[in-house]
């Protein structure tokens, strides 16, 4: 695969991951041929293998993830793949630094000297190090970067962290921000409709404005549920909601993202394509393709916003973010920004800044870490990674003053400038 630290192995039917380094190869998911070029995990995550006609090339889409990964054919399996996989904990110590020194992208970006973690912490692991101290170890090396599309796991065990001063978008949050937006932002609205397993909710304020908020881009069907049922699930939600009638009427539409948890960036892009009558580029997406050298880049894939086959709505938008706006939230956030006719105008505060498909990898002691290694570059070619996506105009975002004062500030600012 041309980045990503992966190779695929397909034969008889089968599809099996390879996660490589420069100092191992273990095993990753499996997948079982459905169709022609069709694999399905386990967990219902379909691959579409496609192969160009020197049958020595192929593209690999995943539902759930925009774009596609590019694959070259290679005569056998890495050597290291075929040998015993290392263990021990210097084993497990270094095949988790070489996956962020070989994929993540930002640690110029963030000030990280990556290699004088190894040097600061490698000495601290011997053959008798435990679990415990093994993923303590691991916390401690990627506390400085505060991503959070990094995470650190074994069993039970979890670790991740969001951006200094924002908040992780629980249920427990989404589901006190909610009650109260019902309370005090819709109590003259009409109309108030859940979707998607309260996932999505829409009501018709005063004004000929309308109001879409959006917790997150998965959870929409049943839990096992595959990317497809997700996508059905949001289209009769949107065909509900955007009615030829109502597109009409609408004079401004308030997006309320603040509190979003992520997930399928393709049903960002769906919700995108009900919104414009002309098709576009949303952004380009590239991921670090070269282990020894972190500015070496795949080329970067446009990903374009498509009109639906069903009505649009083309007024004015005004989006609310905040620092609980995290991931698909944001490439949703970020495909609105071009968007040909309407204007789109972000209010609240920045958005968490991450944006790539996360990596998981696994462990030889079982353990494992998830990490980004793409990018979502603006037509300008810079990425919002780290401070994340800046609004227009600033309002404070469900602070403690907001809630005791039982003020939604993003809110009103959004049915002002949408008047």
């Amino acid at each position: 695969m041309d980045g990503y630290g992966t190779v695929l192995d397909l034969r008889d039917g089968q599809l099996q991951e390879y996660q490589t380094t420069a100092v191992s190869c273990l095993k990753g998911f499996a997948a079982r041929q459905t169709s022609p070029g069709v694999y399905t995990t386990p967990d219902n995550v379909v691959l579409t293998v496609r192969t160009r006609h020197d049958r020595d090339h192929a593209t690999v889409a995943i539902d759930g993830a925009a774009g596609h990964r590019k694959l070259k054919r290679i005569p056998a399996l890495p050597d290291d793949c075929t040998r015993p996989a290392p263990s021990g904990p210097l084993a497990s110590f270094d095949v988790f630094w070489h996956s962020f020194a070989e994929n993540y992208p930002f640690f110029a970006a963030k000030g990280i000297d990556w290699e004088g973690m190894r040097t600061r912490y490698r000495a601290k692991v011997h053959p008798d190090t435990t679990r415990d101290e093994l993923f303590a170890i691991f916390r401690d090396m990627v506390t400085p970067l505060y991503d959070a599309h990094v995470a650190v796991g074994d069993g039970d065990k979890y670790f991740a962290q969001v951006r200094p001063g924002t908040e992780m978008p629980t249920e427990e949050l989404d589901a006190k921000v909610k009650k109260y937006i019902v309370r005090r932002d819709l109590a003259k609205a009409h109309h108030v409709r859940n979707f998607a397993n309260g996932r999505i909710t829409y009501a018709d304020l005063p004004g000929k404005r309308g109001y879409l908020r959006i917790s997150g881009f998965n959870g929409y069907a049943a839990e096992g549920a595959p990317y497809s049922a997700e996508q059905a699930v949001l289209d009769e939600a949107l065909d509900t909601v955007l009615t030829a009638q109502r597109a009409k009427r609408l004079k401004g539409l308030i997006i309320d993202l603040r509190i979003n948890g992520g997930g399928a960036d393709p049903l960002g892009l769906r919700i995108a394509g009900r919104l414009t009558d002309s098709p576009y580029v949303a952004y380009r997406k590239r991921a670090r393709n070269d282990p020894a050298d972190p500015t070496k880049f795949t080329r970067p894939e446009p990903i374009r916003v498509t009109p639906a086959k069903a009505p649009h709505y083309t007024g004015p938008i005004a989006v609310l973010t905040g620092g609980s706006t995290v991931s698909a939230g944001e490439t949703f956030t970020q495909s609105l920004i071009d968007r040909p006719e309407g204007r789109v105008v972000r209010i609240g505060q920045p958005t968490q800044g991450v944006f790539s498909d996360i990596m998981g990898r696994v462990l030889p002691n079982g353990m494992g870490a998830v990490l980004p290694n793409e990018q979502f570059l603006t037509r300008t070619g810079d990425t919002f990674d780290g401070p994340g996506i800046p609004p227009h105009l600033k309002e404070p975002v469900f602070t403690e003053g907001e809630f005791a004062k039982k003020r939604d500030s993003a809110f009103d600012r959004a049915l002002n400038v949408l008047r």
